[in-house]
């Protein structure tokens, strides 16, 4: 492997520690299509191991959205994400960046998150074509078991 190569899977590796994705921890996806990042894909699959699809009876940990503008309704989806949702986990909401085929405007993400009784926490930079937004339940919200 070349150094440069080996950098990128460094920063790969630690951009998958920013996830907080644990070994052991369950782990579902959404919206996997041959456009996602699939280095971040392998380094958080590295992490936990095998995701689970949404068709999953597991309560899982952590949910990752992969969501482009056009994907149907955000609010819908993230509603979704929920249901097997640990009360603790936490959903990330990987969207094109800016500038990309498929963006969805921040405005987009918080509102369909609010509506959703999720609050966003924080953003990161999740590769070279995608960001990941942090989305936790809100303190209060109805209809969790």
């Amino acid at each position: 492997m070349s150094a440069t190569a080996g950098q990128a899977a460094d920063g790969v590796r630690l951009l998958a520690d920013r996830f907080g994705i644990e070994p052991g921890m369950v782990v579902m996806e959404m919206g996997y299509d041959e456009d996602v990042d699939q280095d971040l894909r392998d380094a958080l699959t590295d992490r936990c191991g095998e995701l689970v699809d949404e068709d999953t009876d597991e309560v899982v940990d952590a949910v990752l959205v992969w969501y482009r503008d056009g994907d149907g309704d955000l609010f819908e989806l993230l509603v979704d994400a929920l249901g097997p949702l640990a009360d603790a986990g936490v959903v990330w909401l990987l969207t094109p960046k800016a500038g990309r085929d498929g963006h969805v405007e921040p405005s987009e993400v918080a509102e369909s998150a609010q509506t959703a009784g999720l609050q966003q926490t924080s953003t990161l930079n999740a590769g070279l074509d995608w960001s990941a937004a942090r989305l936790v339940l809100r303190r209060g919200s109805k209809g969790r078991k």
